[in-house]
């Protein structure tokens, strides 16, 4: 069943993006998502979708269900999706309630067809499971290997403003995208600085702490490499014009491990760290926190043209920096591995001015990569070549 194609042109504001994008993406492959099926998720009983264009707008009130049908799309690849909701969260809620829930894709890609499948373990709330063609994958690496998936939401406007924590959690979602391996880094640091807290409080023996100040260090230092790699990636795609017409942007890492990492070798650093977490027991036993560690880094965003931070631009120039950012990580994907992401857009057209919605609706026309985007209303998406649906109560109906 086709949908009503939105082609409709934006008048004098049609902008296209740079011949650099376009390049990146027309040697690479797309990813298209044939068919998704949801099962007892979030607001859908139950749903077989399948979609008619790479480009797909889903419109409808409030609470009608897009964004869940986006989220239910990022779970195909590792991590906590979209939202970060927990497992025990995704399961659909009212008379009868669940605790499972599953997400089914059938998917088109540089291979052929392949499936991904995602749900909820029975007896295990906060455990979910992955099938790749219909066995169980020896890692999520293999999914990752297989899809990458990159996202926008409402929730990411505040990104300039937020904690630094926040920027931590957005600058790792754009690492474990290219590099799967950096979530277990970060884990294992948290769970080793995590334990030698508790440790420090009971006055352990001193060889116990050594062990957890060795892990310490080597994650510590393995994720800030992956970080700086990432920044340095996406530095340089962004340089190249990969996301013109949106505003250049230059992405920084305030850390110290990373400031160690450009002077001297891994090794070295990871030597220098053991030595300043022994030495730094009696304050960090005292503030009940690790002094040192990734989780200490934070992502510096300024416009590359004023040097200016972005904090202190206006909440449209924040928006287009960061959609900027998405669609650079987006084509870094493709150059890397050959294969462009499934992009995901919620409400991207807030806050955005004629001119850089035209240059977004030209960058999804023109790339070579599947996309599925939401707004509350079909006319502002005039302009857009999409196959577009109304979602009401669990349901979608093309246009």
């Amino acid at each position: 069943m086709l949908a009503y194609q939105c082609t409709l042109r934006s008048g004098a504001h049609q902008a296209t993006l740079t011949d650099s994008s376009a390049r990146i993406f027309k040697r690479t492959l797309a990813t298209y998502l044939k068919r998704l099926t949801l099962t007892d998720f979030r607001s859908y009983p139950t749903l077989r979708f399948t979609p008619a264009a790479r480009v797909c707008v889903f419109a409808g009130p409030n609470g009608a269900g897009k964004t869940n049908l986006l989220e239910a799309a990022s779970l195909l690849v590792p991590g906590r999706g979209l939202r970060g909701a927990k497992v025990s969260e995704l399961a659909r809620r009212g008379r009868e309630e669940t605790s499972r829930w599953a997400v089914a894709a059938q998917l088109s890609g540089p291979g052929g067809l392949f499936e991904i499948g995602t749900g909820a373990v029975e007896g295990a709330p906060e455990r979910r499971v992955f099938m790749l063609d219909g066995a169980k994958p020896r890692s999520q690496s293999e999914i990752a290997e297989r899809l990458a998936a990159v996202w926008l939401t409402p929730q990411m406007d505040r990104l300039f403003t937020d904690s630094a924590s926040g920027r931590r959690k957005f600058l790792d979602r754009l690492v474990i995208a290219l590099e799967p391996h950096h979530a277990r880094e970060i884990a294992a640091f948290e769970a080793a600085a995590a334990q030698r807290n508790r440790l420090l409080a009971e006055n352990p023996d001193p060889l116990w702490l050594d062990g957890l100040e060795d892990s310490c260090a080597r994650h510590a230092v393995a994720a800030t490499a992956a970080r700086a790699a990432l920044l340095a990636g996406l530095n340089a795609t962004l340089a190249s014009g990969a996301a013109a017409p949106f505003p250049l942007v230059r992405l920084g890492l305030n850390c110290a491990i990373a400031e160690k990492l450009r002077a001297a070798p891994a090794v070295e650093v990871e030597d220098a760290l053991r030595a300043a977490y022994k030495s730094a027991r009696a304050q960090d036993t005292a503030q009940r926190g690790a002094s040192l560690g990734p989780q200490k880094a934070d992502l510096l965003i300024t416009d590359a043209a004023t040097a200016r931070p972005a904090a202190l631009s206006s909440t449209g120039q924040q928006k287009s920096m960061l959609i900027g950012i998405v669609l650079g990580h987006a084509a870094l994907i493709a150059a890397t591995c050959g294969a462009a992401p499934l992009l995901l857009l919620d409400e991207p057209l807030v806050h955005l001015d004629a001119a850089h919605r035209a240059a977004l609706f030209a960058a999804l026309t023109t790339l070579n990569l599947a996309a599925w985007v939401t707004g509350t209303d079909i006319e502002p998406f005039a302009g857009l070549q999409a196959a577009c649906y109304r979602v009401h109560e669990g349901v979608i109906a093309p246009l």
